[in-house]
């Protein structure tokens, strides 16, 4: 009995966010990096060395705080479950709980596990959402700064819904937190055994059961798109008038741009491209979909032509969109090296 509680607390309660590396601005070399997940991990459990992202399983707690300032989507929790967890609760109201709380709401590890996907989903399920949280400040699953990434989480989520006329509901309170022999049951799995003695049962059964995460196939653009970007599209219900101006953070282009690859080059999940035609037309081009808004073109290029759009007409969230586009004729590879009219000293020849 103790091993097969082992196993599923095990399989419940695995710590470790998927890291998908090409999403990774620091994998992509983006000027200036970035170190994000890092600087707001409480428990020291990322390492960046080597240009990649290394967590450990042993110091981690999986309070998905990296997940919430992450911003290209490279560090991901399923996030399915969540929302399932919301759309199922009978009535107008869903009610979502940290896990060092004593109550019989569904239950986070830690609130910093809410996305603003997960919101946006439940306005457009009409549903008001009340959060509970405990003593964030001393927690020791998440610590002092959750509250305060979870409201950026909550107006972000507001600036969504704001053109669906449908406005997110959401009460955020503290509830009683469990007695402190219970308190850190599920904190990681540096205390595994002590809690497997003692309260892992009822934190078994209260824990909003994850899906785990396949591995990414790079080769299916779809698959490029982190999944919370996709919801948050999916959930912008009622669906906006095709015009309406909504809140969708992408880059645009300046006429300083001479199209070169370097937004390409960095951009997590491939969103722009460049095209040359065969008449030698340049065209930057941008997947409105798959662009995560983290502004890692922004500061890599070197013509410092690109800058931030926070709203773009709700159609063109399903569109690839042109950034920057210049003709430069049929003739234009074959253009003389001298201007017209001087001489190339072939003449003498």
């Amino acid at each position: 009995m103790l091993g097969g509680l082992f196993n599923t607390f095990l399989k419940l309660t695995n710590p470790t966010p998927r890291f998908t590396s090409e999403r990774c601005l620091l994998t992509r070399y983006a000027v200036g990096g970035c170190s994000k997940c890092q600087d707001v991990c409480p428990h020291n459990a990322i390492d960046l060395s080597g240009n990649t992202v290394t967590i450990s399983e042993v110091n981690c707690t999986g309070c998905g705080l990296c997940t919430q300032v992450c911003p290209s989507g490279a560090l991901e929790f399923d996030i399915e479950s969540t929302m399932h967890a919301i759309h199922k609760q009978q009535g107008r109201e869903a009610t979502l709980a940290c896990s060092q709380l004593s109550t019989p709401h569904p239950t986070l590890k830690c609130l910093a596990r809410v996305t603003p996907a997960s919101l946006v989903a439940a306005g457009a399920w009409d549903k008001e959402v009340t959060l509970l949280h405990g003593d964030c400040a001393s927690c020791p699953v998440g610590g002092p700064d959750v509250l305060r990434h979870l409201m950026d989480v909550v107006d972000m989520a507001d600036q969504y819904r704001e053109a669906t006329g449908r406005p997110l509901k959401l009460t955020l309170q503290q509830g009683q937190n469990t007695s402190k022999e219970n308190k850190g049951a599920i904190v990681s799995r540096r205390g595994i055994m002590g809690s497997l003695m003692g309260t892992a049962k009822q934190v078994v059964a209260d824990l909003i059961p994850e899906q785990p995460l396949p591995f990414i196939d790079w080769s299916d653009p779809k698959e490029r798109i982190p999944s919370d970007w996709i919801w948050r599209k999916k959930a912008m219900k009622p669906s906006p008038a095709p015009e309406t101006e909504v809140f969708w953070v992408t880059p645009a282009v300046n006429d300083e741009c001479n199209f070169c690859p370097v937004c390409m080059n960095v951009c997590p999940t491939e969103a722009i491209k460049r095209e040359i035609t065969p008449e030698g037309d340049f065209r930057i081009m941008l997947d409105v979909s798959s662009c995560t808004g983290c502004g890692a073109c922004i500061p890599s290029c070197p013509q410092e032509a690109m800058f931030e759009q926070t709203h773009r007409p709700f159609h063109t969230l399903s569109e690839i969109v042109v950034l920057k586009e210049q003709a430069r004729g049929p003739n234009w590879f074959e253009e003389p090296l001298e201007e017209e009219g001087t001489s190339t000293g072939q003449e003498d020849l």
